[in-house]
């Protein structure tokens, strides 16, 4: 009910068109609901000019791939929250991944809601993940995770949020909105979300390039998120 607050409560406000979306969800993560989860790790406060770029979904065959290239390129990091069902079927990505110096996170073995199931599922869920994805990080599918669940899994995890969503997902939105919500909202210390998956990868490889070229010329730098 809060998060619906919020959001009417942006959409009210002509300033916040960048800042909220009609599908209900930001684009900018506001300080109130920061506020209300504070274990979450939702940006990494800093002076210096640095942005971390995440990927969620992935590994994907033909995406995840190119994703690595661009990256190389610009001699850019990033942390890849990926789901276990997709490392296990495709382990050689997944490993490309790790040797390619980016840092991973576990993003559950089947991408469960946590708003949706019972915490006993959701942590059984996370745990066969981690049989597959050894690592401290991790992200709750779709944003949505109950108090009770942040509560048990903030003792073995870092859980990552985000401060700047690209919205690559949403096929309500355009690739040029898409762009522009991550150059408008992106600042030091922001953690930034792209899906490295089908279905975004239309917005994501118009995006991402640009992303990687203008930040890059403006003297950001791109690292992983620490572990």
């Amino acid at each position: 009910m809060l998060i619906l607050g919020l959001c009417n409560l942006a959409s009210h406000n002509n300033s916040s068109s960048l800042l909220f979306n009609h599908q209900m969800y930001f684009f900018k993560t506001p300080y109130l609901l920061k506020a209300i989860y504070p274990s979450l790790i939702w940006n990494i406060p800093t002076k210096d000019k640095v942005i971390y770029l995440t990927f969620d979904d992935g590994p994907t065959p033909g995406i995840t791939e190119k994703v690595l290239e661009l990256l190389k390129q610009h001699d850019a990091k990033a942390t890849f929250f990926c789901l276990g069902k997709n490392v296990v079927a495709h382990p050689d990505i997944f490993q490309a991944i790790v040797s390619s110096g980016h840092h991973v996170g576990n993003h559950s073995q089947n991408h469960l809601n946590g708003w949706k199931n019972a915490d006993e599922d959701y942590f059984a869920d996370v745990k066969l993940c981690s049989e597959t994805i050894k690592s401290s990080l991790f992200r709750p599918p779709y944003g949505r995770i109950k108090f009770s669940q942040a509560r048990f899994l903030k003792n073995q995890y870092k859980i990552i949020m985000w401060e700047v969503l690209s919205g690559d997902f949403d096929k309500f939105i355009s690739k040029e909105n898409c762009l522009k919500n991550v150059l408008k909202l992106t600042s030091p210390g922001s953690i930034v979300v792209f899906h490295d998956s089908l279905k975004a990868s239309e917005k994501l490889f118009y995006a991402l390039p640009i992303i990687l070229k203008e930040f890059t010329k403006n003297g950001f730098r791109f690292e992983t998120i620490p572990y």
